[in-house]
Parts: C-alpha cells; sequence; structure tokens
C-alpha cells in the first residue's frame, strides 16, 4: 500500500521510531550533482510509477504485483528552513539502485534488474513538512557508498538536489562524496537506521530532517 499521509502522521508521532532533529545552525543540505541516472520527467512517464512506494510497481499491474527484493526501510521526517519553521508543499524526489546495483534509466541497468523496484519516488511535504516513503536500504554501487539520491523544490528556495548515506556505513570513509564534506554536512545526510517493530512490514526505519536555505 502507498504510504499516506495519516500513516505518516502516525509513524513519525510513535516514540518508538522517532529521533530527534539534528542541530539546525547550517544553512542546509550541501548541494550534489543529479548523478547520470536522474531519470528525466518524459522517459519516468512512459516507464515508471512515481510515487512514494519504491517496493512496489503497480502500473498496469493487478493488485498481486510483486514486491521488490531486499530490506525495505520506511524513510520519514520533515523538510524544515535552517531556523526550524516547516516547509509546506515542497516536492520531494528520491532515486536510487536496486539490490543488483541496477538503476530505473535507460542506460542505468546492469546484467540483472528488480523490475518490482520502482527505483524512483515522489511526494509532497505536508502542512507541518512531513514527508515519507517506502523504498530499499541503498546498497553499495559499484565505486560508491550506499546512498540515496535526493532532490526538493519550492518557491521558498527553489531546487536543491543532495543525496542521503547511512550512518556509520564502512565504505563512507572511501566514497569520494561523502569524504570531501565537513563534519557538519555529514550531519545534515546521514540517516541513522533503527530496527523496525517486529509486527512492521518494513525491516529499517530513518527518520531525516531535509533543511533547506532561506
Amino acid at each position: 500500500m502507498t504510504p499516506t499521509r495519516r500513516h505518516c502522521l502516525k509513524t513519525l508521532a510513535g516514540g518508538a521510531t522517532s529521533l530527534a532533529l539534528p542541530s539546525l545552525a547550517w544553512a542546509g543540505l550541501p548541494g550534489m550533482t543529479e548523478g547520470p541516472f536522474y531519470p528525466s520527467a518524459a522517459w519516468r512517464s512512459r516507464e515508471l510509477d512515481w510515487d512514494a512506494d519504491l517496493t512496489r510497481v503497480t502500473r498496469s499491474k493487478s493488485g498481486d504485483a510483486p514486491r521488490a527484493a531486499g530490506e525495505w526501510l520506511d524513510l520519514g521526517g520533515s523538510v524544515v528552513d535552517a531556523s526550524g519553521r516547516a516547509i509546506d508543499g515542497a516536492e520531494i524526489e528520491i532515486w536510487q539502485c536496486d539490490v543488483h546495483g541496477s538503476y530505473r534509466h535507460p542506460r542505468g541497468a546492469s546484467t540483472r534488474v528488480d523490475t518490482a523496484f520502482q527505483g524512483f519516488g515522489s511526494t509532497r511535504s505536508d502542512a507541518q513538512g512531513l514527508y515519507r516513503f517506502r523504498t530499499i536500504k541503498p546498497v553499495i554501487y559499484p565505486g560508491r557508498t550506499p546512498h540515496i539520491h535526493v532532490r526538493l523544490r519550492h518557491p521558498a528556495f527553489g531546487e536543491l538536489t543532495s543525496q542521503l548515506f547511512v550512518a556509520g556505513e564502512p565504505g563512507n570513509a572511501r566514497d569520494f562524496i561523502y569524504s570531501s564534506l565537513s563534519g557538519a554536512e555529514r550531519a545534515l545526510v546521514d540517516m541513522t537506521l533503527q530496527k523496525a517493530p517486529a509486527n512492521s512490514h518494513v525491516t529499517w526505519v530513518a527518520q531525516r530532517s531535509l533543511v533547506v536555505g532561506a
């Protein structure tokens, strides 16, 4: 089931899965390249779903559409400015490779591809700035540490592209992008993964505030 806004609010309000917001003393997420595998709007309108649940491709599928391989991750949080004010109606996009290291992109497939993984998702923050995605725990891509690309748009700040990383991942120190970030910037892009409750449909939960410049 695609994550709903009401479900998002309940998940983020639960003490078992809530994480404290980091310090918001910095200008915002560090800007990064979109990389070679950002799916264009024209291509994804023909080839992809783009809702907030990346673990299930429902285009032209019945209700029993297969689910993505990998360890499922509920990723949620708030879009806020550097003063901690919630940003309502921000468009948030994420994209990442599947468990085989393949991106859903015309040039992104390796010899194996998980066709049940959407690869790209989009949602908007609500009046409290909250957003939520269901995806998979990112995996190693050749030459890169596990990461999730993220892009945000809103009239208040324009457009911002960055990446999110798994906090404590051993490969981070060897990643050419992550290793170039300052400690303050890493604090803004690290995702702390926690094991989901036993009765959950996912394996991991992460709450990541997305801080944007004024």
